[in-house]
């Protein structure tokens, strides 16, 4: 494994260059470049003297060690440090499902050109596990006004085929099948695994784990409202000691 992945993000941040920035330098996609900073892809030996040539850097140092700023200093007069080269937490890159993707995800999901042209989200999570994120198209897990909602956003976390079966029922779950994308609740059952909604006139899908392509428990999610935090009855008593203490001073 190369060190170019890390060594042109320290030299973007150096520059202050965003990803977009720096990949239309050198004719390349922002998820392809994202892909390389993540080191989930690794690029063509003509991007890499490229940018090696353009930055006055060897290919050897850009791909065998990871370079400090005083190396990358002393390659380029125009490398100029600022405040935001500083060394600063690296968040997780995580590719978003859209509607407008996912018919196509269901054929390329296992391509990783398509999954790092996906757009990206950039999430303070744990950069060593796989997380993909799902934009809700459906009101099968709203009830009561409560629940997912069109538009929120879910961040599923990959779970091992071999541990499928070890899910608690009830958990929500993102699963890749060959026809669709079904976002529900998860029950493991002696006849398959059940996909259920909360909405008891949607029936239940019933899938053999040999057809599941992939499955993504949902650890996170981006509500488009604010969602309600407190109990209605906690509501109706905090109301109700207010409405006592007005009666009291009152007095």
């Amino acid at each position: 494994m190369s060190f170019f992945g890390k060594n042109i993000k320290k030299i973007r941040g150096i520059k202050s260059l965003s990803q977009q920035a720096f990949a239309d330098l050198f004719g390349l996609k922002r998820g392809t470049l994202g892909a390389y900073e993540e080191g989930r892809s690794e690029p063509k030996i003509e991007t890499i003297i490229k940018i090696a040539n353009y930055f006055s850097i060897t290919i050897d140092d850009i791909l065998t060690s990871e370079l400090t700023v005083n190396q990358l200093l002393k390659f380029n007069d125009a490398l100029t440090l600022t405040p935001e080269e500083l060394e600063r937490e690296h968040f997780a890159q995580v590719p978003c499902i859209t509607e407008k993707t996912a018919e196509d995800y269901l054929e390329y999901y296992d391509n990783d050109a398509f999954i790092a042209d996906l757009p990206q989200l950039t999430l303070p999570i744990n950069t060593e596990k796989d997380f993909i994120a799902y934009t809700v198209s459906n009101l099968e897990l709203t009830k009561h006004d409560k629940g997912f909602y069109p538009k929120d956003v879910v961040i599923g976390e990959k779970v091992p085929k071999n541990v499928v079966s070890k899910l608690n029922n009830g958990t929500i779950v993102l699963a890749v099948t060959d026809e669709q994308l079904i976002l529900r609740k998860l029950y493991v059952t002696s006849k398959g695994l059940v996909l259920r909604a909360d909405h008891k006139n949607i029936e239940d899908i019933t899938i053999d784990k040999k057809s599941l392509k992939q499955l993504w428990r949902v650890r996170y999610v981006f509500f488009r409202r604010i969602p309600e935090f407190s109990d209605s009855m906690e509501d109706k008593l905090a109301l109700l000691e207010l409405q006592m203490r007005e009666i009291r001073e009152g007095i």
